[in-house]
């Protein structure tokens, strides 16, 4: 019988590869915390002066809870001095994200999360910020004035936005990152977490945020970034070094990140022993199975093993749901473009944050959906601001069993781009958040994609009459079980009347900040009495609402399970 050795010794490499990450369950950012302090070890020179700066723009963000028309709560409060801190409190004039808590995963409309997410990636918004000097980053304070704790991630980018030429090369370092915390206070803070000293100036920074943990909404007032001209110099006097940084850098120098995933399932030459030990005794969807459970990074290092193992990996029914999000700092054309053939027959696609910068151009992400977008069910593209119209018309043409398409925050997208969606009738999910689709794009979505179950439409300003949009979907659209209106401008009680009459399924319904629906035109208490399979309704900021409403809600909405009826001036909520 031939030796299993060889084999048995890959093996065990690979199993002390997983223990060693499973052990490494601290983020970098508390291994930077408890064993090196970056900043305590840097000197500056006289001539080196440190540059503290606040935020000069805000850039780029994935949501927020304000209106795209006004300042309240919005992410553009980030950008210059403070407007709140040292005070706390809930105050408009602060930066809030739109949701906050466990909650917003337990409604009708939460999407099922993909597999196979890496655990250190748990970031669920963003807000990227422009400074007005590049500086090699020393601190970055973040001024929160209410329910502190959202920030989990800070990163900083190579690239310049104020250069009136792009970049050759753009990169991304994480600077600090700590899993989500439970803070007990709500009083306002200065966060000063301990970062990572970088090799490169930089002028843009970006905050990845989980509220998951929060009993309210989040408020951040501004970001101070001090910094120097030029690069600090290391003292001579050195701290601790984690054994577990030097085989992160280890893995990085060496293209085990996902720096170089298009390396990863490049022609690397690759032995064929003449026995593959106790896998060549497990049937072919058993050892799939076991590999099911890897990340795509682990599964792009086992696939440069060996020959049996490179198949395994490569094999198109382990990427049938593919979640991309997580590696948005570096995936690219050239990693679209090694993952095309082991994608021919994925149908969950997560592109979310990517691409942007130039990261991903278009005709890369149509080469990629001309190959791999026929078995498509759900798309998420959400914050991709490299989508235009070319795009979508691919989508339209390509991705013809695509049940679910996230565009949230595409807010990039032309006006006109939206009239393909309607070229997809099997849609059952559509999340149009925070874009520019226009009234009549919509009309035409609503009329031939009549199996939405899933529609939102929040904080779309383009839309010039919601009755009209609300009198198509009770029409047209009568499986629709969530809805989301937040911040529609004109809706009335005729268009309420109109989803109540048509859409007796409704299990989810937020109208929130609709300032023209009136409790004394009876439509809250027709809504309650017509949609008896309510379990979330949100009446935010509708100072309307009154006693009656309530026990109409009560008595015929039995299902109920999250109602928000918060009075932003006095803040009585339920």
């Amino acid at each position: 019988m031939p030796p299993v050795f060889p084999m048995l010794t890959v093996l065990t490499m690979f199993y002390y590869m997983c223990l060693r990450r499973r052990a490494r369950t601290a983020t970098r950012g508390e291994m930077m915390n408890s064993h090196r302090t970056i900043e305590a070890n840097s000197q500056t020179s006289p001539l080196n002066a440190e540059v503290v700066q606040y935020a000069k723009e805000v850039v780029d963000f994935s949501s927020h809870y304000g209106s795209e028309n006004s300042m309240s709560y919005t992410m553009w409060n980030l950008a210059g001095v403070p407007n709140v801190f040292p005070s706390s409190g809930d105050f408009t004039q602060t930066a809030v994200f739109r949701t906050y808590g466990t909650w917003w995963d337990q409604c009708p409309s939460a999407p099922v999360p993909f597999k196979r997410t890496p655990p250190n990636f748990q970031s669920q918004d963003y807000v990227e910020l422009a400074f007005e000097q590049q500086v090699y980053p020393t601190a970055v304070h973040v001024l929160e004035t209410y329910h502190p704790g959202a920030v989990i991630r800070i990163l900083a980018c190579s690239a310049n936005p104020y250069s009136p030429s792009p970049p050759a090369e753009v990169r991304w370092e994480i600077l600090w990152s700590e899993k989500p915390t439970k803070v007990n206070a709500s009083q306002a803070r200065q966060f000063k977490p301990c970062i990572k000293q970088i090799n490169f100036p930089t002028n843009l920074m970006r905050l990845e945020v989980n509220s998951s943990l929060l009993d309210y909404y989040a408020e951040l007032d501004a970001v101070v970034l001090h910094g120097t001209k030029d690069k600090p110099v290391l003292s001579l006097k050195t701290s601790l070094i984690d054994m577990n940084d030097l085989e992160d850098d280890y893995e990085e120098k060496n293209g085990c990140g996902m720096d170089n995933l298009n390396k990863k399932f490049s022609s690397i030459a690759l032995r064929e022993g003449t026995s593959n030990g106790y896998f060549d005794k497990l049937p072919y969807e058993l050892i799939q199975l076991i590999l099911n459970h890897l990340t795509l990074p682990d599964l792009c290092r086992l696939a440069q093993t060996c020959k049996l193992l490179n198949q395994h990996c490569c094999d198109p029914l382990q990427y049938i749901h593919l979640n991309l999000q997580p590696y948005w700092a570096k995936l690219n054309d050239t990693s679209l473009e090694f993952l095309q053939p082991r994608c021919t027959l994925v149908q969950w696609l997560n592109l979310s944050w990517t691409g942007n910068r130039g990261f991903i151009s278009v005709s890369g992400f149509s080469r990629f959906l001309k190959v791999c977008g026929s078995e498509l069910v759900r798309l998420e593209l959400s914050c991709s601001h490299f989508l235009n119209e070319t795009c979508l018309e691919i989508i339209s043409e390509m991705c013809l069993n695509l049940q679910d398409l996230n565009l949230s925050s595409c807010d990039k997208l032309p006006p006109q781009a939206f009239n393909h969606i309607a070229k997809l009738c099997g849609l059952k999910r559509l999340v149009l958040y925070r874009t520019k689709v226009e009234q009549t794009a919509l009309l035409s979505v609503l009329n031939f994609c009549s199996e939405l179950q899933h529609l939102s439409l929040g904080s779309c300003v383009m839309i010039e009459d919601y009755d009209v949009i609300a009198s198509m979907i009770g029409a047209k659209c009568k499986k629709l079980r969530t809805l989301d209106l937040w911040r529609c401008k004109n809706i009335t009680e005729n268009g309420i009347a109109e989803l109540a009459s048509g859409c007796p399924l409704l299990e989810e319904l937020d109208l929130g900040w609709c300032p023209t629906l009136q409790s004394s035109t009876g439509c809250f208490a027709k809504l309650a009495r017509q949609l008896p399979n309510l379990q979330k309704l949100f009446l935010t900021a509708n100072r309307s609402v009154c006693d009656t409403d309530i026990e109409e809600l009560a008595c015929n909405c039995t299902r109920l399970r999250q109602l928000d009826i918060l009075d932003e001036d006095t803040g009585a909520s339920t």
